[in-house]
């Protein structure tokens, strides 16, 4: 297996590390291969088991290899749901498909989409969305709705929407379900044209209510996304988090050059 290539210089629990980091790149053990078990590591290493365990704990926290109760450990699967920038946005695709981004997004992967709101209410909007929003961070001058996105039934991202109180109220955005567009149908019908958005982007680790949501693996981060939108006035008139895991998410984005 070639296991005991690996240079000897370093602390036992790294050169494990080392050496089954290597074969991962390479190839050689291929996502879904079961990694050999901490005795026979130790024996190849001729150290204690564990210090095979520690090194299996470092390619876990790097994301490279996952435990399964009862099993054993396995390298993990490379798999990435792409987010696309202006497309997933576009008024002509819903108005012809009546999905919302994200379900066109996975329908497009051939995965099963899924969302479960888990609230909407009248909030204080955090500093940068009321910044962003142009709404009062002292009053619940906001809607806010809390939706948990499923792919294939594996969680895969959390998204919070920021929307003004006085564009949201009396309208389907207070219920779980929207209707056909989504939110930008709704905010359509209230005289808000998205014609652009921004996105700012960032990778961070997780909170620990994100990590449970998203039931992360140790050491694996998440990408935030932090999107508004802006109307027909180039007025903003929402504003989303998107907390995305980062083993799962991809982000591709075309865009205009200035001459």
């Amino acid at each position: 297996m070639g296991l005991d290539a690996a240079a000897e210089q370093q602390l036992p629990s790294r050169r494990i590390a080392d050496a089954v980091r290597s074969l991962i790149t390479s190839g050689e053990l291929a996502p879904g291969d079961k990694l050999p078990s901490e005795r026979e590591l130790a024996r190849r290493f001729s150290t204690a088991r564990n210090t095979a365990r520690e090194a299996i704990r470092l390619l876990t926290e790097e994301g490279l290899v996952s435990a399964q109760h009862g099993r054993g450990v396995f390298v993990r699967e490379k798999q990435r749901m792409f987010r696309w920038g202006s497309e997933r946005y576009s008024r002509r695709t819903y108005r012809e498909t009546g999905l919302t981004p994200f379900r066109l997004e996975m329908q497009r992967q051939g995965k099963t989409p899924r969302v479960e709101v888990t609230s909407i209410e009248q909030v204080t909007p955090p500093f940068d969305v009321a910044e962003r929003l142009m709404a009062s961070p002292e009053e619940p001058s906001v809607l806010r709705r809390c939706n948990t996105y499923y792919a294939d039934d594996e969680p895969v991202q959390v998204v919070t929407t920021y929307i003004r109180w006085a564009d949201a109220d009396g309208t389907a955005l207070l219920q779980p379900q929207t209707g056909p567009g989504g939110i930008y149908g709704c905010l359509e019908e209230r005289g808000h044209l998205m014609t652009s958005g921004q996105d700012e982007i960032l990778a961070r680790m997780a909170s620990h209510d994100e990590a449970k949501t998203l039931d992360l693996p140790p050491g694996v981060p998440v990408l935030e996304v932090l999107h508004t939108s802006y109307d027909q006035d180039d007025q903003p008139f929402e504003v989303s988090r998107f907390v995305h895991r980062a083993d799962r998410a991809g982000l591709v984005y075309r865009f205009p050059v200035e001459s």
